[in-house]
C-alpha cells in the first residue's frame, strides 16, 4: 500500500480488538499504548556489586560509607556537605557525591573520617571513578574508588 492509498476492507471480515471498520470502509486500529519503564543507571548485578562494595567497606574501616548519585547543583560542594550532614553519624561518615549530568564527582568526610582518609587518598580515588565514568562504567568506577577509599583508610582501630 502507497502512502495516500485508501484500503478497503470486507465488511464481513471478523475484527481483531480495537479494530473498527469506518463509513468510509477503512480499518481504524486502535494500539494499546503502554509507557516504557525509566532505565535505572545500574543493572540487578551492578547494584548488588556496589552494595557488596559499601558493605565491605563501612565494615573493614568503622567508617559509614555511603554513595549518592544525582543532581548537586551548581553549589556542588555544599549540597554535598548537606547530605553528608544528613547522615546518622556525620563524624565517621564519608560521603561519594556523583553527579554524571554535571561531570561532578565529590567525596565529604568528617572529622574522624578525614583523620583517617587524607585529601591525596580522596583525590587518587576520585581520578580513578572519572576514568572509569569517561569509559561509561558508572558502577565499576564507584565500586573501584569504594575499594581505594577503604586501602586509604585502613581498618577500623581497635578500641
Amino acid at each position: 500500500m502507497a502512502t495516500g492509498e485508501i484500503q478497503r476492507v470486507d465488511p464481513d471480515r471478523e475484527l481483531g480488538i480495537g479494530e473498527a471498520i469506518t463509513n468510509s470502509g477503512r480499518l481504524s486500529v486502535a494500539k494499546m499504548y503502554e509507557p516504557h519503564a525509566p532505565s535505572l543507571p545500574f543493572t540487578p548485578a551492578q547494584l548488588s556489586s556496589l552494595d557488596e562494595a559499601l558493605t565491605l567497606s563501612s565494615r573493614s574501616t568503622g567508617l559509614d560509607f555511603s554513595v549518592y548519585l544525582g543532581e548537586l547543583g551548581k553549589e556542588s560542594r555544599a549540597r554535598a556537605e548537606e547530605l553528608h550532614a544528613q547522615t546518622a553519624r556525620p563524624a565517621h561518615a564519608v560521603l561519594v557525591a556523583v553527579s554524571p549530568g554535571e561531570r561532578v564527582v565529590e567525596i565529604v568526610t568528617g572529622e574522624e573520617s578525614h583523620r583517617r582518609l587524607p585529601d591525596r587518598g580522596a583525590k587518587l580515588a576520585v581520578m580513578s571513578m572519572v576514568a572509569s565514568f569517561k569509559e561509561g562504567d558508572l558502577a565499576g568506577g564507584l565500586v573501584s574508588g569504594l575499594r581505594m577509599l577503604t586501602d586509604q583508610a585502613g581498618h577500623a582501630p581497635r578500641s
